[in-house]
């Protein structure tokens, strides 16, 4: 066995030993979306610590303090992984982390289904769908083809698939630059002067005004961004259980952006699902545990997280523009799972006119890929129905559109809604622009009003 795979191994122990903490209290059940719909996943608290103690089996000779794992019950593979269970337990068990283990494991040494591959070829499917966006966006709206595609890929024929950009943003936003003599990397500001932008799949393939707005609203901040090469985090890959082609993405990820994070650049996401990764999931879950990894996870920032840093420091712009909307909100597992609170929604008390809704409801059900599969839109479609139902409430005393961190949750709510659904970073973005054309509008000082 090499060392790698010990220290794999270890980490795997230290995240099942912790199961000997669960206090039997059942909170991880009663917060569990999918054990309250569904009776085919029995709760993270049977599936992960009481069942754990039955996997943990033989330490490694040499009184190495390693266990082997035993097979995993299949039932595992119906938790979507939205990380509540962990938030939520007193001891401190790593309840998700063990069952993401564990479904691993239930894969491993398994050829992983068509499906669960193509979720994981996140940047290859979003190049060909941009290269081919008309029709690839047409073909995906016919009922006839996603009936072929749920027959034979898996993919059910009504899940949240999003529409490929005409451009990604790393296109335009090259073109942008160098009509100014610029690049996407150069030349670089000192740290304190820019942030590393890590855009994330969602936002470079299918929407590329929330990196755009992103980069607007930290421009007005003071703040330029830096674009370096980058694949995707490797989430999907993880959540499908597919831990060593996960390690690829991040090895690729974590060799760019480490030397980054050691010159003392903050490395900021719009996607709280990528930032979450590069946090707590490189190390928690993929056990790369090295100065790299640490470097990176110390230097993650969620991007509201980050404006309300610069507000509780004294500088941020809050020269907000007057935005009379009241707009639902909805927090997703992902940014719960930070442990960051709801940054947005202190940002949205500065902005003047607007009223934004805590809607308060812990899962839309999609879970990333978890909602998409055949067997699991149901079941999705359950977990989220009564924040479908609040968000058109809202949209019925006069909501014209909600807001989100997560894009798969975007792409749920308004798949099941059809109420438009935008990233936090575009309603400040709007709100800097309407105070530019508020000023514009404004009579100069001494000029004749006629």
């Amino acid at each position: 066995m090499t060392i790698q795979e010990l220290v794999a191994e270890a980490s795997a122990f230290d995240v099942g030993l912790s199961a000997e903490d669960c206090l039997k209290c059942n909170v991880c059940n009663t917060v569990c979306p999918v054990a309250r719909v569904t009776d085919l996943f029995p709760g993270p608290k049977y599936v992960g610590p009481q069942a754990q103690r039955f996997r943990l089996a033989t330490l490694l000779p040499q009184g190495t303090a390693v266990a082997r794992v035993a097979t995993p019950d299949v039932t595992v593979d119906w938790c979507s992984g939205c990380g509540l269970c962990t938030t939520a337990c007193p001891a401190d068990v790593q309840i998700a982390e063990m069952n993401n283990r564990a479904r691993a494991q239930l894969k491993s040494g398994h050829r992983p289904r068509l499906r669960d591959w193509l979720f994981g070829q996140t940047d290859l499917v979003g190049r060909l769908g941009v290269a081919t966006a008309p029709i690839a966006n047409w073909s995906l709206r016919l009922r006839p083809f996603r009936a072929l595609i749920e027959l034979f890929v898996g993919v059910h024929r009504r899940a949240p698939l999003p529409v490929f950009a005409k451009r990604t943003f790393r296109s335009r936003l090259s073109a942008e630059r160098k009509r100014h003599g610029a690049t996407l990397t150069t030349p670089e500001p000192p740290p304190d002067q820019a942030v590393v932008l890590f855009h994330g799949c969602a936002a470079n393939y299918y929407e590329p005004d929330v990196a755009l707005a992103a980069i607007d609203v930290l421009r007005r901040n003071g703040l330029e961004t830096i674009v370096p090469e980058q694949i995707c985090c490797g989430l999907p890959k993880i959540s499908n259980g597919l831990y060593e082609s996960a390690r690829g993405n991040a090895a690729t990820n974590l060799a760019v952006l480490a030397g980054y994070a050691k010159r003392g650049y903050r490395i900021v996401g719009t996607s709280t699902s990528c930032t979450h990764t590069l946090k707590s999931e490189y190390r928690e879950m993929l056990d790369l545990d090295d100065t790299d990894a640490r470097a990176v996870s110390d230097a993650a920032w969620d991007i509201c997280e980050l404006l309300l840093d610069l507000h509780d420091e004294g500088r941020l712009d809050t020269g907000f523009g007057r935005v009379d909307e009241t707009i639902p909100y909805h927090a997703p597992c992902q940014l719960r799972a930070h442990g960051i609170g709801l940054p947005a929604l202190d940002l949205f008390a500065l902005v003047p006119g607007l009223t934004a809704v805590d809607l308060d409801h812990d899962c839309c059900g999609v879970a990333g890929t978890y909602g998409l599969k055949k067997e699991k839109y149901d079941i999705a479609m359950a977990v989220g129905a009564p924040l479908f139902e609040k968000v058109r409430a809202a949209t019925d005393e006069g909501a014209t559109r909600a807001i989100c961190d997560s894009e798969t949750c975007r792409w749920q709510i308004t798949a099941a809604t059809s109420t438009p659904v935008v990233h936090p970073v575009q309603v400040l973005a709007a709100a800097y622009a309407a105070a530019d054309a508020a000023a514009s509008s404004t009579p100069a000082s001494g000029a004749a009003v006629q």
